[in-house]
């Protein structure tokens, strides 16, 4: 039986034979704690500190802007919830895109229900793009933070988060500017100080590394309230004996996709290209998502009326196709995406999501079987569906 075609690289993605390496040795033998003096401890150090350095130059940052948290969703939470409570002088006012991911929007909705702050929703248009100025216009003068996605992870439109800083400073310059860069990463450049903002979240396993690996870019002058106390590691800002072995995968993983990306993302374009045009041949009436957008090379998202995202993954899955709906952080909610219903399309429409993410191991063979079993089941969903009156 052949291993399945695995096409949901924006959830998460194999760990690489060469991050593994990286790792292990901090699963064995190289086990001290970090803030330890003797040389265990500092050999420890040294990897962290090494990780750290190799994290900034992909960013295009200093090593102490870096701050090592346990994945994407801390990384936005300590964005958002450190940036209010220690701007709570100036006001308590955010603003957020309404195509964000819902470690975003949920900790936003979270806090403005407790009181802790009002929040802004920016639209986007049918094709999932958010104005820049639109960002701008929302700002006002007790606005704390605005937190713009570089790459939205369901259907992959890239946001011009340059254009809406500089529109956001000019309404308010004194505003802090978040974007979760966390599917951007290796996909497209992520060079911070272009992008002019004061704070961006990454994670490991979207870049073939470990999960529970992450980082914060925090840009210095830019101050926010920690969110865990204790021993006071990432220079006070986030507490906790860091995850070595973690970070020395986070560091291979960053490092791997940066050199790999020049060669990769057009290789991941073709393939994408090709899924879609044999989709679309089989299925007429489907609809590609964000079509008239800049989108990530590797995703492609489909919308399918009349069926449902549950069934025809489930149905896929049984021919050897993984894919998904839409985000895997949401998984177990059956309701249509937020980000489709936000691009204007109908919950019927929205309700047959798929979304198919390659990878560094996707290959044109697998792409024209998964085609195959995509058109396959979309007609035999159909065929089942009883017959208009």
């Amino acid at each position: 039986m052949s291993a399945p075609v695995y096409l949901d690289h924006a959830a998460t993605t194999p760990v690489a034979p060469e991050v593994r390496a990286a790792m292990l040795p901090f699963l064995g033998e190289v086990f001290g704690n970090p803030s330890s003096a003797h040389a265990t401890g500092r050999a420890a150090r040294v990897a962290v500190d090494e990780g750290r350095e190799r994290v900034a130059a992909a960013l295009g940052c200093a090593a102490s802007e870096v701050v090592f948290t346990s994945g994407g969703s801390e990384a936005d939470n300590l964005a958002i919830r450190g940036a209010l409570d220690r701007h709570a002088d100036r006001g308590r006012h955010l603003v957020v895109t309404a195509i964000e991911h819902d470690a975003v929007l949920k900790t936003a909705e979270e806090l403005a229900s407790i009181g802790r702050c009002e929040v802004s929703v920016v639209p986007c248009d049918g094709h999932g793009v958010v104005d820049p100025e639109a960002v701008g216009a929302a700002v006002r003068d007790d606005t704390v933070l605005v937190s713009m996605m570089l790459a939205n992870n369901e259907v992959g439109t890239v946001q011009d988060v340059a254009a809406a800083a500089e529109a956001a400073r000019r309404r308010n310059p004194g505003v802090l500017v978040h974007t979760d860069a966390v599917q951007a990463l290796g996909r497209l450049p992520v060079d911070v100080r272009a992008l002019g903002v004061d704070m961006a979240s990454i994670t490991a396993h979207k870049v073939y590394g470990p999960k529970g690996a992450g980082a914060l870019y925090l840009r210095r002058g830019a101050i926010i309230a920690a969110q865990v106390s204790g021993g006071g590691q990432e220079r006070a800002r986030r507490s906790g004996t860091e995850n070595v072995a973690a970070i020395a995968g986070l560091a291979a993983a960053v490092s791997l996709v940066e050199d790999e990306r020049g060669r990769e993302m057009p290789r991941l374009g073709r393939l994408a290209e090709r899924l879609v045009e044999s989709v679309l041949e089989g299925v007429p009436d489907a609809v590609l998502t964000g079509r008239g957008a800049p989108r990530l090379p590797s995703f492609a998202t489909f919308a399918f009326a009349g069926i449902e995202t549950e069934m025809l993954l489930t149905l896929l899955d049984r021919h050897g196709v993984e894919a998904s709906g839409g985000s895997a952080c949401s998984s177990g909610a059956h309701m249509p995406s937020h980000v489709l219903l936000a691009m204007g399309l109908p919950p019927r429409l929205a309700s047959g999501a798929l979304r198919c993410t390659l990878g560094r191991g996707t290959t044109e063979e697998e792409v024209d079987r998964a085609a195959a079993a995509i058109v396959a089941a979309v007609a035999q969903l159909r065929s089942s569906l009883p017959a208009p009156a």
